[in-house]
C-alpha cells in the first residue's frame, strides 16, 4: 500500500470556502460551526469548550501523555468605537495590525439580531480634490480611520435609526484569489490556511483508516489574534504540543516560501528543542522542503498553553507568508508541506514518553 497523500485540491477547496466565512476574534460561532461539520463527515469525535473552541480526537494505540496540535480560526477585525456626527463609523482593531493596511477595505459591520451593514473603511482626509496634499501627510493610526457606511445616512441619529450600535464587529473583506501559478492572495490566510492544512491531514488519517501511536487531540482555538489562544482547551494529559501558524517571508527572515518551517523561537522565547529536532528528522525522512527561523515580534497558541502552565513539549511550525497582517500571499505548496509534516507526526513515535 502506498504511504498516504495530502488531498491537495481538498485542501485549496476547503480554504476557499473558509476564507468566504467572516470569524473576527469575538465572532467566530460560524467558522467553528462549519469546522464540526468537516469533522463530522470525517467521523472524528470532538466537544466544545464552553467559550466555543473545538477539541478534536484522534485515538491512538496510547493514551497518557497525548499529543496535540493547535490551530487557530479567529482572524483580524475590527470593531464600532463612536458613531460619529458625520454617520461615520470611528473604529478600533481587534487582533494586532496596522491601520495601513485598514484603509480601502471593503468591510461588513455585523449589528444585533443578526443585521449587517456593508461599508468601507477610509482616511477621514479621503478626497484628494478636497484635501490635496494633505492626504498624504496624514499619521498611520487607528484613530485616523472611519467606516463609510453603504446606507442613507448623514449624522449619528441615522446611524443609531438603522440599528448600528458601539462594540458591533466589524469584519474585514478577503479578496480572495488563486492564481494558476499556485499562490493564494488573501486577507486572513494567517490562520484559515493553517486550518486547511491541519484539516488535510486529518482527512487523510480518517481516509487510510490510520492507526496512530498515541492520542492526538486537535485543538481548533478562537481568540489566537488577541493573546489568548489554547489554554483553556488543552488537558493535562497533553504532553506535546505542535502549533500550526504562519511564519514570515521578509528580509532577514529564513522561513521558507514554498515549504515548512520550524520555529526555534519566538518573542515568548525559544521552543522545545527536542520536539523540534524530531519534526525536522521527519521532514528530511519524507523528504519535506523544510527551513527553521526565527521570529522577533510573534506569539502563537504555544505560548498562552505555556504562561497558562502547561507542562509539555511545545514546538510551532508555519506555512510561509508574505506581508503577514496585511494583503496576504502564500503558496499552496506550503500549504501542502505543513500538512504533509503534520501527517508524518502524527504516526510517528512520541517524544514524550
Amino acid at each position: 500500500m502506498s504511504a498516504p497523500h495530502i488531498d491537495r485540491d481538498y485542501l485549496a477547496a476547503i480554504l476557499g470556502r473558509m476564507l468566504q466565512i467572516h470569524s473576527p476574534t469575538g465572532m467566530t460561532d460560524d467558522i467553528v460551526a462549519f469546522v464540526c461539520n468537516e469533522l463530522k463527515t470525517f467521523g472524528v469525535r470532538f466537544d466544545l469548550t464552553r467559550r466555543g473552541a473545538i477539541r478534536a480526537e484522534l485515538p491512538g494505540k496510547r493514551h497518557a501523555p497525548d499529543r496535540a496540535v493547535a490551530v487557530h480560526v479567529d482572524t483580524l477585525g475590527a470593531m464600532v468605537k463612536e458613531i460619529k456626527d458625520n454617520g461615520r463609523l470611528a473604529v478600533v482593531a481587534v487582533g494586532h495590525w496596522s491601520s495601513r493596511f485598514a484603509e480601502g477595505a471593503r468591510v461588513t459591520v455585523h449589528g444585533d439580531d443578526g443585521k449587517s451593514w456593508r461599508g468601507t473603511i477610509l482616511p477621514q482626509k479621503a478626497s484628494g480634490h478636497t484635501y490635496n496634499a494633505e492626504i498624504d501627510s496624514q499619521p498611520v493610526d487607528w484613530a485616523q480611520l472611519e467606516v463609510r457606511l453603504d446606507a442613507r445616512v448623514a449624522n449619528a441619529a441615522d446611524v443609531v435609526a438603522v440599528g448600528v450600535n458601539i462594540g458591533d464587529l466589524i469584519a474585514i473583506d478577503t479578496n480572495a484569489e488563486f492564481t494558476d501559478s499556485g499562490f493564494v492572495v488573501s486577507r486572513h490566510l494567517d490562520d484559515k490556511a493553517g486550518v486547511a492544512s491541519v484539516l488535510a491531514m486529518i482527512k487523510a488519517v480518517m481516509d487510510n483508516r490510520l492507526e496512530l501511536p498515541v492520542n492526538c487531540h486537535v485543538i481548533f482555538t478562537i481568540a489566537e489574534e488577541v493573546g489568548l489562544g489554547g489554554a483553556h482547551v488543552l488537558d493535562q494529559d497533553v504532553g506535546e504540543l505542535v502549533a500550526v501558524d504562519n511564519g514570515t517571508f521578509a528580509p532577514g527572515q529564513n522561513t521558507s516560501e514554498y515549504g515548512v518551517t520550524i520555529a526555534m523561537m519566538d518573542m515568548s522565547g525559544p521552543f522545545d528543542r527536542r520536539l523540534n529536532h524530531h519534526l525536522m528528522d521527519l521532514c528530511r525522512a519524507n523528504d519535506i522542503d523544510h527551513s527553521r527561523d526565527v521570529f522577533k515580534f510573534y506569539r502563537s497558541d504555544v505560548a498562552s498553553a505555556l504562561e497558562a502552565g502547561y507542562d509539555t513539549r511545545a514546538s510551532l511550525i508555519c506555512f510561509g507568508l508574505d506581508a503577514s497582517h496585511g494583503h496576504e500571499r502564500a503558496h499552496m505548496d506550503s500549504f501542502v508541506a505543513v500538512a504533509r509534516l503534520l501527517l508524518a507526526y502524527v504516526q510517528s513515535p512520541p517524544v514524550v514518553s
